[in-house]
C-alpha cells in the first residue's frame, strides 16, 4: 500500500485517492486486456464539416468530420450519453459479475456498447481497433496530462489510432468539467438547450443552493470521507478532487487529514489501519461507492472497530460518488443527498 517507505502505489491506492498518485507504475501493472464485450451503439446527430476541440492537456484534436465512433472511459461514456451522444466503446467498470450497469456506467444502455476493457486499466487494444474509433475521451488527474485508465505500456499504440481528448478533473471544482463535457457533448452534436439539458442545469444549481444553505444552517456537522480496503480505511482529503473542492467551497465542513499524513499519497488520503479509524471525530461519514471497494453493508459484517463509529451507529453514512459522471442529472443528486445528510445530521461525533 502507498506509505512514506514506498515508492510505487498499488491499485488500491489509487482507488482510496480518486486521483492519479503514481499513474505510471499503476498502469503499467494493470494494463491488459478483457475478455468483456458488447455491441457498438450510435453518437448522436452530428454536424457535417471538419471537427476540432481542445482538451484539458492543451491538445487540439481534430477530424475531418464529427467523431461518429467514439470510444471512451465508462463514466465520460455516462456523461455524454445524458445529452444523446451514444459511445460505440467504453474502457472502465461498466457491468458488475451479474451482467449489471456498475455504478460508473449511469444510464448507459451497457447490452449497446463494446466493452473493451470491464476494469480500471484493461484495454484491449485489438478490440477497440475493431471499432474503427474516430475518438477516445476520458479523465486527467494530474498535472502531466495523463489519460485515466489507458495503459501507460501501450499508450502509444492506442493514441495513433484516433485523436484523444481529456478532461481534467484534478485540483478544481467540479464546476469546470461539468462545463467542459457539455462543450464536448456539444461538438459532438448534442443538442445542449433541449429541455432535459436546462432542466438538469437547473437542478443542479438548485442543489448547490441547498447545499450551501445546509452547510450554513449546520457549520457544527462534520463530514469525513473514506474508502475501505481489506487492511485500510483511508480518509480523503478535500484538495486536489473536483467533487470535495466544490463542496467544500460550499461551506461544507470536511474532516482534513493532516499534511504530514497525506504526503505519502501525493496529498489526496490518510491511510489509517482498521484499529485507528476512530482518530478524526465525524458526524457524517461519506463512503467510496465504487465497487472495487468495500461497502457499508459488508463493513457492518465484518469489522467491529466500524460498527463502534458514532456516524455509524447514528445511521449517517452515505455513498461517496467518486469518480462522478459529469453531467448536470447526475451531479445534482449528489448535491442533494449531501445537503439531506446534513440538514438531518444529529452531533454526534
Amino acid at each position: 500500500m502507498p506509505n512514506a517507505r514506498l515508492t510505487t502505489p498499488s491499485r488500491r491506492g489509487i482507488l482510496a485517492a480518486g486521483g492519479a498518485l503514481g499513474l505510471g507504475a499503476a498502469l503499467a501493472a494493470c494494463g491488459s486486456d478483457s475478455k468483456d464485450s458488447g455491441s457498438g451503439a450510435k453518437s448522436g446527430s452530428a454536424k457535417s464539416g471538419p471537427w476540432s476541440f481542445k482538451d484539458d492537456r492543451g491538445t487540439t484534436a481534430k477530424a475531418e468530420k464529427v467523431p461518429a465512433n467514439v470510444v471512451a472511459f465508462t463514466s465520460v461514456a455516462a456523461a455524454l450519453w445524458d445529452y444523446g451522444i451514444e459511445c460505440k466503446g467504453v474502457f472502465g467498470p461498466t457491468t458488475t459479475s451479474d451482467g449489471k450497469a456498475d455504478v460508473q456506467a449511469g444510464d448507459i444502455d451497457v447490452d449497446k456498447v463494446t466493452i473493451i476493457g470491464n476494469e480500471w486499466g484493461r484495454f484491449n487494444i485489438e478490440k477497440y481497433a475493431g471499432l474503427a474509433p474516430d475518438l477516445l475521451v476520458t479523465t486527467v488527474y494530474d498535472t502531466a496530462g495523463t489519460l485515466w485508465s489507458v495503459p501507460l505500456e501501450s499508450k502509444d499504440k492506442i493514441l495513433k489510432l484516433a485523436p484523444s481528448v481529456g478532461i481534467s478533473v484534478y485540483d478544481r471544482q467540479m464546476t469546470q468539467p461539468l462545463q467542459r463535457l457539455l462543450a464536448l457533448a456539444a461538438s459532438l452534436g448534442a443538442d445542449v438547450k433541449a429541455d432535459k439539458v436546462v432542466k438538469a442545469k437547473k437542478r443542479f444549481e438548485a442543489a448547490a443552493a441547498r447545499l450551501r444553505k445546509a452547510a450554513k444552517a449546520h457549520p457544527e456537522i462534520r463530514v469525513l470521507v473514506g474508502s475501505a480496503s481489506q487492511d485500510i480505511f483511508y480518509v480523503s482529503g478535500t484538495n486536489l478532487s473536483a467533487d470535495l473542492e466544490y463542496f467544500k467551497s460550499l461551506g461544507v465542513n470536511f474532516v482534513e487529514p493532516s499534511e504530514k499524513a497525506k504526503k505519502a499519497s501525493g496529498g489526496w488520503f490518510e491511510n489509517l489501519s482498521w484499529e485507528n479509524i476512530d482518530k478524526y471525530p465525524a458526524d457524517v461519514i461519506m463512503m467510496d461507492n465504487r465497487t472495487a471497494t468495500i461497502q457499508p453493508a459488508d463493513l457492518d459484517r465484518d469489522k467491529a472497530t466500524w460498527k463502534k463509529l458514532p456516524a455509524v451507529k447514528a445511521g449517517q453514512v452515505i455513498p461517496r460518488v467518486t469518480e462522478p459522471i459529469y453531467s448536470y442529472d447526475k451531479c445534482a443528486p449528489m448535491l442533494e443527498d449531501l445537503a439531506e445528510a446534513i440538514e438531518k445530521a444529529k452531533k454526534v461525533g
